[in-house]
C-alpha cells in the first residue's frame, strides 16, 4: 500500500477539527513519520492539513511538533512543501499565546538548521551537483528575513529575523563560503539590510531633541541594535575571507560603525554593546591581522585596524573626561550611572566602601577626580559578553558603573596579548625554518641543491610579506595603545591592574624591539620608565622622547586622541623618600609602590628582552640609575649595588617594605647585567654605549663639586665587563676608553671608582681562562694591558696608586706569564715622576723590586733594557733618598744577572736583532737604536752604564757616591763580557762624558755652607758645602776611570785612539790636580800614580790568550791581528814610523808597544810638569783666600816622578832637568798652614824629614843613579844635580821665601816654642834636617863623582865650598847647631877628595877661583863673628875647639905640604890666619876656672906649631917663602913684647888692686906662647932659623925678668915656664969673629 494512502485516514481525522481526534491523528502521523513510511506526496498533504489546522488555531503545539518530526526524520519534504512548512512555523510564532510563540521560535530555529544541514549533506554526496533544486528554497528562506516577503506570512519581527540570520550564518558558514549564490545573497541582501537597520543608531546623537524626527523608528532600539551587532560579529568572524574578497566595502562600513558607536555622544548601553562587540574582535588576532592587510595596508582605504585601537583609546579617555554637556536625561531608560552623573560621589569618597567598620579598597581607576571601579567582567582571552546576550530584554538595561571601562581595558589587554603572541609565534617559526633551511643548504647533495635554494628564496619572500604585515599592525596600533595604557597606568590604583598594564606595555616594547621599530619601542619603554619615577621627575632622556611623541596627536575620524601625561594626584602608598639625582637637588622626591612595580617591570624588560632594546638601553639605564640613587643604593666590590650609608644625610627614608625589597632589586639589577653575557655582540655594544653616555652625564653633573656622584654607570660597566670576559675583545676599547675618561675626573669618588673598575677589569681579563690562552694570543694580552699604560697620562695621585697596586697584583699573580706585556707594565712603573709624591714612588718602586728579584728570567730579553731604564729613573727621583740608593743596588743586581746569564741573553737578543734587521730591510728603513754599532748585548750594558753615569751626577752626594761605586764595580767586574770594539764607546761615551760632567759640576759648585743635611743629620765639616760634596764625587770618578785604564789597558791599547784617550785622561787628571781643593788634587795625583804603575800592559788572568806580539820592520802599517778570545779583529791605524823618527838609535828600530808607550809616557811627563809648575808657582798676591797646595799633595806629586822617570829616562834632557829642578825647589818652598803644622812638623827634639822632603831627595836620588849608569851624554847632568842639592843646603840658614807670603820660622824652636801658637796663617817648615840630609847627599855624590869631567869643569867643588861657607861663617848664629858641625865635617870630607883633584888640574886653571873662596871660608869659620851661647858648657866648648883643631890639621896635612902647587896668595892668607890663631885674644866673659879652656889654648898651640913647622922645617924653595915665615915670626914676637910691657906698666900703677881678669889671662897666654915659640925654635933645623929671629927672642928676656914682681901667682907660674927655656941661651960670650962680624 502506498504511503500516501496509509496517511490519508489520519489526515481526514484531522480535518474533523475535533480536538481529541486531531490529537490522536497527529500522534499517529508523527509515529508513521518516525518510521519513515511517508512519501513525498503524503508529506505535502500532511503539510497542507497542518496549515489548515494552523489557520484554525488548533493544536498549535502539536502542529509544531509534527512539522519538526516531519522535517528532521528524512528529506521527503522539499521545495514548496518545505517552504510552506517553514512559513507555518513562522506564523505560529506570531500568535498571541506566549508558549506557542516561544515553541514556534524554537521550531523555526531547528527547522532552519535542518535545512542547512541538508545542504551540507548533499554537498558531501554529490560534491555540489544537485544544488539547483534547493536554490529557490534557500533564497526564499533568506528572503523571509525581509518582512512580508514569504507567501503566506502575515507578519514577521526584525528581532526574530535577525536572530535566525545570526544562527544560520554562525552555524553554516561553509554553505555561504562554498556557493557563490549564497555569497551573492550575502552581499546583495544581508549586508544592505544590516546597514539599513543600523541607520537610526548612526544618526542618533544623545541629548539632541527627537520631536522633529518624522518616524518613531529613528530612535535607537536596544533589541534590534543588539541583534544587529551580533549579526555583524558573526559576519565578521565567520566570513572575513569573503569580506576581504567580495564584501570588502560592507565590512569596512560595519567596522567603522562599530567605531562610531563608541563616541561619547552615543547612549551608554550602545557604547557598552559596541565595546563588547569590539572585544569579540580583539580576541581574534588572525582576524585583526586580516583587517590590517585588507585596509590599513591598502592605499586610499580607511585605516580600520588603527581606528579600532584609537577608538578604544579615546573611549577610555572620554570615560575619564567628564563631557561638557552634562544632560543625562536624553535617554529616559538610562540611570545616572555614567561618569558625569557620579563624579560627585566618586570624589568625595574614592573607592572606599564602608564594610563593618573596616575599609576595603576596591580595584579602580582614578584620574583627576574621576573614580571608575574595575569590574571582573571576563576571563582573560575570551570575550564573554553580558549585554549582547540579553536577547529577551526589550528595554535598554542599566549599565553598572565601570563596566564599559572594564571591558575596554580587557579589550586592550587581549588585543596586545593576541597580537604579540601571534606575531612572536610566527617570528619564531620563520626563524626556525630559516635556521633549518640554512643548515640543510649548508651540506646540499648535488641533485637537491636547486630545489632547496628555491625553497629558501620562497621562504624569505614569504617572510618579507609577513614582516610587512607585522610592522604595519604594530605601527597602526601602538600610538593608540600607548595613549590608553599610559593613562590607565597612571589612573590605576590596583596592583593587579597595574601589573596587567605594565605587562602589556612590556610585551609591546619587546615586540617592537624584535621587529626593529625603534620609535614605538622607545615610546613604550619611556612609558614604563616614567611610571617608575616620581611624577614630574626631571629626567631629560624621557622628556625629550615624550616631547617627540606628544607633538603627534592621532585623529580618529575627526576626533583627537591626546597623549595624556601622568598626573601627580596619585593615591598610592608612598614607600620611599629620597633625593633626586640632579645638579642642585631641590627637596626630596617620593617613590610609591607603583613606582617600584614599574621598576620591576623595567628590570624584567631589560632582563628578558635585552637583545632587542638597542638604543633604548639609554632610557632604561638612565631610569634605573635615578631609581637606584633615590633608593640610596651604592656600588660595592665587583659593581653590585648594596644599600649605601646615608651619604646625603637623613633625606633618604625607606619603609620596611622597601628595605626588605632592596636586596632583591639589587640582585635583579645585577642579574640584568650578568645576563648581558647572553646578548649578541650588537646588543652588547648598545648596552655599553648606553652605560657610557649615562656615565658621561654623571660625570658632567659631578664637575665642579665634591658631592657624592652617581656611580651606577661605572659600577655596571664593570659588572658587564666582568661577565663578558670570553668576548672581551669586542667591548674592551669602548669600555676602557670611557673608564679612562672617568679616571681623569676631578671628583675624587668618581675617579676612584673609575680606577677601581678599570683595574678590576684588567686583573680579571688577565686571569680569565681565554681560549686560546693569553700566552698564545699576544694581541689580546697587549689589548688588556694597554689601559693600564694609558693611566700613566693621568696626574691624579690616587689613580696612580690604584694603577700601581694593580701592577703589583698582576706581578704577584701573573708575573710569569706576562711575556710581551712586559714593556707596558714596566712603562707604568717608569712613568712615575719625581713630583708625584713619596707614597706613589714607593709603591712603584716596590713593583720594580719585585720584578728585579723574581721576574728577570721570565721576561723577554728585549725588555731588560727597559728594566734598566726604569731602575735608573728611580735613582733620579729626588723624593726619597733610600729609594734612589736601593735602585742603584737594583742596577747592580741587574748587572749581575746579565753577567750570569750572558750567553742566553746574547743569543736571544741577537735573534731579535736579526728579525728587526730583516723587517727594517723589507721596509727599506735603517734600524736605529742607541749605541748602534755595538752588538745588542753590549748595548744593554752600555745602557746600564749610561744610566749609572747619569746617577753619578745626581744633585745628591749619597746617590752620586753609590752610583759611582756601582758603575766602576760593574765595569770592573763584568767589563770582560763586552766585545772589544765596544770599549771605545765605554771610554768615550760613558767614562769621559761622565768625567766632563763631574768636572763641570765641581768647578761650578756652590761654596756656601750647608747647615745640616735635612732633619737632624749633622754634616762633617769636610762635606759642608756643595763644592766639597762634589769634590768627593770628582775624586771617586777620576779614581774609577784611572783604575779601569790601569786594569783594562790590554783591552784599550789596541783600540785605535788609545793615545787620544790617554791625553784626555791626563787632561782630566791635570785639571783635577790643579783644582783649588786639596782632596781632589791629591786624589788626582793618586790616580796619576795608578795609571803610571804599569811598566808594560798587564795581562789579566781573565784573559785566556794574548794577542800575538807585533814585530815588523819599519814603515809598514801593522796588519790586523786577531785576538781569538775577542772574536773580532782590530786595526792599528797610527803610523808608527813618524814616532820612531825621534829616536836615532844605532840599531834599526823594532816596532813594539814600547814606542807607543813612550809617547804616552812623554804625554804623562808633560802633564806632570804642568801640574807641578802650576801648583808650586808662588802666588802673586797674598790674602786670606790664597790657595796653597797641601803637603800630602806635593809629596804625592814628587813621588810620581821616580815612576814616571823610569819610562822617560831615554829622552830626559837637561831642559827637562831644569824644569824638574824648578818644581822640586818650588815644592819644598811651600809653607804649611798653621792648622796642619802640628800633624806634619816633626817634634823639635828630633830632626826628621817630612815626607815631601824625603820625596824630593828620592827623586834626585833616582836621577843621580840613572845618570850614574847612563850614557856619557847623561853625565853632564851631574852639576845640575849638585846645584839643586846645594840650593837645598842653603835652606838650613836661609829658609826659602814662598812668593810674598809671610811665614814664621820655627826651626830654632829651642828658643821660642811658644811661637807655634802665634797668629801667622802659614808656617815655614823646619828645613834644617832637610838641608843637612841634602848636604850628606852632596858629600856622597861628590865622593863618587869628584873626578868627573863635568864636575871639574862646572866648578862643583867651588860651589860646594861657597855654599858651606854660609853656615860655617854663621857658626853659632846658625838656626841649628848641628848645621855648622855637619858643614865642617862635610867640608873636611869634600876637601880630602877634592883637593887632590884640584892639584891635578892646577895647570888648567879650572880651580883658580876656588882657592880664595876656600881661604875665606877657613877665615870665616875659625875666626867667627858669632859669639857662643851663654849656656854653652865646658865640654861643649872643648868639643867645638877640637873641631877647629881638625881644620888646622887639615891645612897642615893637605894644603901647606903642597904649597908649590897652590897659588901664593892662598898660602899667604893661610899663614896670616895661622898667625892670627896662634895668639888669640880671649873673650871677656870667662870665669877664672874656665880661663884655661876658654882661651882656645889647644887651638892656638896647633896654629902656632903649624906656623912654626911650615916656617922653619921645610927647605925654603924660594926666598919669598922664607920671608913670609920670618915676617910671621917677627910679628908674633913683636906682639908679645908689647903685651908684656903694657902689663908691667899696669901692674906698677895698680898697686894693691888686682888687675882686670882679662889682662891677667892675656899675659898668661903671651907667656905660654913665648915658651911654646922657644920650644918650637929649638926643634927646627938650625939653618932654617934666621939669626934675626933669635935676636928678637933673646930681646924678650929683660922684659920677662921685669915681670917677676907681679903679684898674681898664675902669672908667676907662667913666667917661670917662659924663663926656663932661656937657659939654653946662657953660653959664655964668644969672640966677635966667631959671631960672623968683622
Amino acid at each position: 500500500m502506498p504511503f500516501s494512502e496509509v496517511v490519508q485516514p489520519f489526515l481526514m481525522g484531522c480535518g474533523t477539527k475535533e480536538p481529541k481526534i486531531t490529537q490522536l491523528c497527529l500522534a499517529a502521523i508523527q509515529r508513521l513519520m518516525s518510521h519513515e513510511v511517508v512519501s513525498e506526496a503524503a508529506a505535502g498533504n500532511i503539510i497542507n492539513m497542518l496549515w489548515q489546522l494552523m489557520e484554525n488555531s488548533l493544536e498549535e503545539l502539536k502542529l509544531l511538533q509534527t512539522v519538526l518530526v516531519l522535517l528532521t526524520t528524512n528529506t521527503v519534504v522539499h521545495d514548496e512543501a518545505l517552504s510552506k512548512a517553514i512559513v507555518l512555523c513562522f506564523r505560529l510564532h506570531f500568535t498571541k499565546d506566549n508558549i506557542t510563540n516561544n515553541t514556534a521560535a524554537a521550531t523555526v530555529r531547528q527547522v532552519v538548521t535542518v535545512v542547512f544541514e541538508r545542504v551540507v549533506a548533499e554537498d558531501e554526496r554529490y560534491k555540489g551537483g544537485k544544488l539547483r533544486r534547493k536554490e529557490g528554497d534557500l533564497c526564499q528562506l533568506v528572503n523571509a528575513d525581509a518582512p512580508y516577503w514569504l507567501v503566506g506570512m502575515t507578519e514577521m519581527t526584525r528581532t526574530f529575523g535577525l536572530e535566525l540570520l545570526e544562527s544560520v550564518l554562525n552555524d553554516f558558514p561553509r554553505v555561504f563560503l562554498q556557493h557563490q549564490e549564497f555569497s551573492f545573497l550575502l552581499k546583495e541582501r544581508v549586508c544592505p539590510l544590516v546597514i539599513k537597520l543600523f541607520s537610526p543608531n548612526i544618526k542618533f546623537r544623545q541629548g539632541s531633541t527627537t520631536s522633529s524626527s518624522p518616524a518613531p523608528v529613528e530612535k535607537p532600539y536596544f533589541p534590534i541594535c543588539m541583534r544587529l551587532l551580533r549579526v555583524v560579529s558573526v559576519l565578521i568572524k565567520q566570513f572575513y575571507s569573503l569580506l576581504v574578497r567580495i564584501l570588502n566595502t560592507e565590512c569596512e562600513i560595519f567596522l567603522s560603525l562599530l567605531v562610531k558607536f563608541l563616541d561619547a555622544d552615543k547612549p551608554q548601553w550602545l557604547r557598552a554593546v559596541a565595546v563588547e562587540s569590539i572585544h569579540r574582535l580583539c580576541v581574534q588576532p588572525q582576524l585583526l591581522r586580516s583587517f590590517c592587510q585588507s585596509y590599513d595596508m591598502k592605499q586610499h582605504s580607511t585605516k580600520v585596524f588603527r581606528d579600532i585601537v584609537n577608538a578604544l583609546g579615546s573611549f577610555i579617555q572620554s570615560l575619564f573626561l567628564v563631557p561638557s554637556t552634562g544632560n543625562t536625561s536624553a535617554t529616559p531608560n538610562q540611570t545616572g550611572s555614567n561618569a558625569s552623573g557620579n563624579t560627585g560621589s566618586a570624589q568625595t569618597n574614592p573607592g572606599v566602601l564602608g564594610m563593618g567598620g573596616g575599609a576595603t579598597v576596591l580595584p579602580a581607576f582614578e584620574y583627576r577626580g574621576t573614580w571608575i571601579p574595575i569590574l571582573n567582567v571576563t576571563v582573560q582571552g575570551s570575550a564573554k559578553a553580558t549585554y549582547l546576550e540579553m536577547l529577551d530584554k526589550v528595554e535598554p538595561p542599566t549599565i553598572p558603573e565601570g563596566y564599559a571601562m572594564s571591558v575596554a581595558f580587557h579589550c586592550l589587554l587581549d588585543l596586545v596579548r593576541g597580537i604579540t603572541t601571534m606575531i612572536e609565534g610566527e617570528l619564531g617559526e620563520a626563524e626556525t625554518i630559516i635556521q633549518t633551511t640554512t643548515e640543510a643548504t649548508s651540506l646540499p647533495t648535488q641533485s637537491s641543491e636547486q630545489q632547496d635554494l628555491q625553497s629558501v628564496s620562497d621562504q624569505s619572500e614569504k617572510e618579507l610579506v609577513s614582516r610587512a604585515v607585522w610592522e604595519e599592525m604594530v605601527n597602526a596600533c601602538w600610538c593608540g595603545l600607548l595613549a590608553a595604557l599610559s593613562l590607565l597606568l597612571d589612573a590605576s590604583t590596583d596592583e593587579a591592574a597595574t601589573e596587567n598594564i605594565l605587562k602589556a606595555e612590556l610585551t609591546m616594547a619587546a615586540l617592537c624591539g624584535r621587529l626593529g621599530l625603534v620609535t614605538s619601542r622607545d615610546a613604550f619603554i619611556t612609558a614604563i620608565c616614567k611610571g617608575s619615577l616620581p611624577p614630574h621627575y626631571a629626567l631629560t632622556v624621557l622628556n625629550s622622547t615624550t616631547a617627540a611623541l606628544s607633538s603627534k596627536s592621532y585623529s580618529i575620524q575627526g576626533q583627537n586622541v591626546q597623549m595624556i601625561s601622568p598626573s601627580s594626584e596619585s593615591h598610592q602608598q608612598v614607600v620611599a623618600v629620597g633625593q633626586p639625582l640632579a645638579l642642585q637637588p631641590q627637596g626630596t622626591v617620593m617613590l610609591t609602590s607603583k613606582n617600584i612595580q614599574c621598576m620591576r617591570t623595567l628590570l624584567n624588560l631589560a632582563h628578558f628582552h635585552g637583545a632587542v632594546l638597542g638604543t633604548s638601553w639609554q632610557l632604561v639605564l638612565a631610569t634605573l640609575q635615578h631609581l637606584v640613587w633615590i633608593l640610596g643604593l651604592k656600588p660595592s666590590v665587583g659593581g653590585a649595588l648594596k644599600p649605601g650609608r646615608a651619604v646625603e644625610g637623613p633625606s633618604t627614608v625607606l619603609t620596611t617594605a622597601v628595605m626588605t625589597d632592596l636586596p632583591s632589586i639589587s640582585s635583579m639589577i645585577s642579574k640584568l647585567f650578568e645576563n648581558s653575557q647572553y646578548l649578541d655582540d650588537v646588543s652588547l655594544h648598545h648596552l655599553i654605549n648606553a652605560l657610557c653616555s649615562l656615565s658621561l652625564e654623571a660625570m658632567d653633573m659631578a664637575y665642579g663639586n665634591n658631592k657624592e656622584p652617581s656611580l651606577f654607570a661605572v659600577a655596571k660597566l664593570l659588572e658587564t665587563g666582568l661577565v663578558n670576559m670570553r668576548r672581551i675583545e669586542i667591548l674592551w676599547r669602548p669600555l676602557t676608553g670611557h673608564l679612562l675618561e672617568v679616571c681623569q675626573h676631578p671628583n675624587s669618588r668618581m675617579r676612584e671608582w673609575g680606577a677601581e673598575a678599570l683595574t678590576s677589569l684588567i686583573k680579571a681579563g688577565l686571569t680569565f681562562g681565554h681560549d686560546p690562552p693569553l700566552s698564545q694570543n699576544q694581541r689580546l694580552q697587549l689589548l688588556l694591558l694597554n689601559p693600564l699604560k694609558e693611566l700613566s697620562n693621568i696626574s691624579h695621585p690616587d689613580i696612580r696608586i690604584k694603577q700601581l697596586e694593580c701592577v703589583l697584583q698582576i706581578l704577584q699573580s701573573q708575573g710569569d706569564s706576562l711575556g710581551p706585556g712586559w714593556p707596558l707594565v714596566l712603562g707604568v712603573m717608569g712613568a712615575i715622576q719625581s713630583d708625584q709624591g713619596e707614597s706613589l714612588i714607593r709603591t712603584a718602586f716596590q713593583c720594580l723590586q719585585l720584578v728585579v728579584t723574581d721576574f728577570l728570567p721570565t721576561m723577554p730579553c728585549t725588555c731588560l733594557q727597559i728594566v734598566v731604564e726604569v731602575a735608573g729613573s728611580f735613582g733620579l727621583h729626588n723624593q726619597e733618598l733610600n729609594i734612589s740608593l736601593t735602585s742603584i743596588g737594583l742596577l747592580w743586581n741587574i748587572s749581575d744577572y746579565f753577567f750570569q746569564r750572558g750567553e742566553i741573553i746574547e743569543k736571544e737578543l741577537n735573534k731579535e736583532e736579526a728579525l728587526l734587521q730583516k723587517q727594517a730591510e723589507e721596509k727599506g728603513v735603517i734600524l736605529n737604536r742607541p749605541f748602534h754599532p755595538a752588538s745588542p748585548f753590549d748595548c744593554l750594558w752600555l745602557c746600564l752604564y749610561a744610566k749609572l753615569g747619569e746617577l753619578c751626577v745626581d744633585p745628591r752626594p749619597a746617590v752620586r757616591k753609590s752610583a759611582g761605586q756601582t758603575l766602576f764595580s760593574t765595569i770592573g767586574a763584568h767589563g770582560t763580557l763586552l766585545q772589544h770594539s765596544t770599549w771605545h764607546t765605554v771610554i768615550w761615551k760613558v767614562l769621559f762624558h761622565l768625567l766632563d760632567r763631574v768636572r763641570e759640576s765641581s768647578t761650578t759648585a756652590d761654596k756656601e755652607k750647608i747647615e745640616s743635611g735635612g732633619g737632624n743629620i749633622l754634616i762633617h765639616h769636610s762635606r759642608d758645602t756643595a763644592e766639597k760634596q762634589w769634590a768627593e764625587t770628582w775624586v771617586l770618578t777620576l779614581a774609577g776611570v784611572a783604575r779601569i785604564f790601569n786594569t783594562r789597558r790590554y783591552l784599550l791599547q789596541p783600540l785605535g785612539d788609545f793615545s787620544q784617550a790617554w791625553d784626555v785622561l791626563l787632561d782630566h787628571i791635570q785639571s783635577a790636580a790643579l783644582s783649588k781643593n786639596n782632596e781632589v788634587s791629591l786624589a788626582a795625583l793618586k790616580s796619576f800614580q795608578e795609571i803610571l804603575q804599569i811598566v808594560s800592559p798587564v795581562r789579566d788572568s781573565e784573559k785566556p790568550e794574548t794577542p800575538p806580539a807585533i814585530n815588523v820592520s819599519v814603515p809598514l802599517v801593522v796588519g790586523t791581528t786577531t785576538a781569538t778570545n775577542l772574536g773580532r779583529s782590530f786595526m792599528r791605524t797610527d803610523s808608527i814610523g813618524e814616532r820612531i823618527g825621534r829616536y836615532n838609535g844605532s840599531e834599526p828600530p823594532v816596532i813594539t808597544d814600547e814606542i807607543e808607550d813612550l809617547n804616552l809616557w812623554w804625554a804623562a811627563w808633560n802633564s806632570w810638569y804642568r801640574i807641578g809648575s802650576e801648583s808650586t808657582r808662588p802666588p802673586i798676591t797674598c790674602d786670606k783666600l790664597t790657595f796653597i797646595p797641601s803637603q800630602p799633595f806635593l809629596t804625592a806629586l814628587i813621588q810620581i816622578f821616580p815612576a814616571l822617570y823610569q819610562h822617560i829616562k831615554i829622552g830626559f834632557s837637561m831642559d827637562d832637568l831644569q824644569k824638574l829642578g824648578v818644581i822640586l825647589h818650588g815644592a819644598v818652598s811651600v809653607p804649611i798652614s798653621s792648622d796642619a803644622s802640628p800633624f806634619i812638623l816633626p817634634s823639635y827634639t828630633e830632626a826628621v824629614l817630612t815626607s815631601l822632603q824625603e820625596a824630593v831627595l828620592t827623586a834626585l836620588d833616582v836621577l843621580q843613579k840613572a845618570i850614574c849608569v847612563g850614557s856619557e851624554g847623561m853625565q853632564i847632568m851631574y852639576p845640575a844635580i849638585f846645584d839643586q842639592l846645594l840650593a837645598f843646603v842653603e835652606f838650613s840658614c836661609k829658609p826659602p821665601q814662598y812668593g810674598q807670603l809671610e811665614t814664621k820660622h820655627i826651626a830654632n824652636a829651642k828658643y821660642n816654642q811658644i811661637q807655634l801658637f802665634a797668629p801667622a796663617e802659614w808656617v815655614a817648615l823646619n828645613y834644617v834636617p832637610f838641608a843637612e840630609r841634602s848636604l850628606e847627599v852632596v858629600v856622597d855624590l861628590y865622593q863618587k863623582t869628584a873626578c868627573h869631567k863635568a864636575v871639574v869643569t862646572e866648578k862643583v867643588l867651588q860651589n860646594i865650598i861657597k855654599t858651606l861657607r854660609i853656615p860655617l861663617s854663621l857658626k853659632y848664629s846658625c838656626p841649628s847647631e848641628s848645621t855648622w858641625k855637619l858643614a865642617v865635617s862635610s867640608l873636611l870630607k869634600v876637601l880630602s877628595i877634592g883637593l887632590p883633584v884640584a892639584r891635578q888640574h892646577a895647570s888648567s886653571g879650572k880651580f883658580d877661583s876656588m882657592w880664595p873662596e876656600l881661604a875665606n871660608t877657613f877665615e870665616d869659620f875659625l875666626f867667627t863673628k858669632s859669639t857662643p851661647p851663654d849656656n854653652l858648657s865646658i865640654q861643649e866648648f872643648q868639643k867645638n875647639e877640637s873641631i877647629d883643631v881638625e881644620v888646622v890639621q887639615l891645612i897642615s896635612t893637605e894644603i901647606l905640604p903642597y904649597a908649590n902647587f897652590i897659588p901664593k896668595e892662598f898660602v899667604g892668607q893661610i899663614m896670616t890666619m895661622l898667625n892670627k890663631g896662634s895668639i888669640h885674644s880671649q873673650s871677656s866673659s870667662f870665669t877664672e876656672a874656665e880661663i884655661d879652656i876658654r882661651m882656645r889654648e889647644e887651638f892656638s898651640k896647633v896654629c902656632f906649631e903649624t906656623l912654626l913647622q911650615f916656617s922653619f922645617s921645610n927647605k925654603v924653595t924660594t926666598p919669598q917663602e922664607g920671608y913670609i915665615s920670618r915676617m910671621a915670626l917677627s910679628v908674633l914676637l913683636k906682639r908679645s913684647q908689647d903685651v908684656l910691657h903694657r902689663y908691667i906698666e899696669d901692674e906698677r900703677l895698680s898697686g894693691k888692686c888686682p888687675l882686670p881678669r882679662q889682662q891677667v889671662t892675656e899675659i898668661i897666654f903671651v907667656l905660654k906662647a913665648v915658651s911654646t915659640l922657644i920650644d918650637s925654635l929649638k926643634k927646627t933645623q938650625p939653618e932654617n932659623v934666621d939669626s934675626n929671629t933669635w935676636a928678637q927672642v933673646i930681646a924678650l928676656y929683660p922684659t920677662l925678668v921685669e915681670c917677676i914682681t907681679c903679684s898674681s901667682s898664675e902669672v908667676c907660674s907662667a913666667l917661670k915656664e917662659a924663663l926656663v927655656p932661656f937657659k939654653d941661651f946662657m953660653h959664655p960670650p964668644a969672640s966677635k969673629v966667631q959671631n960672623g962680624e968683622s
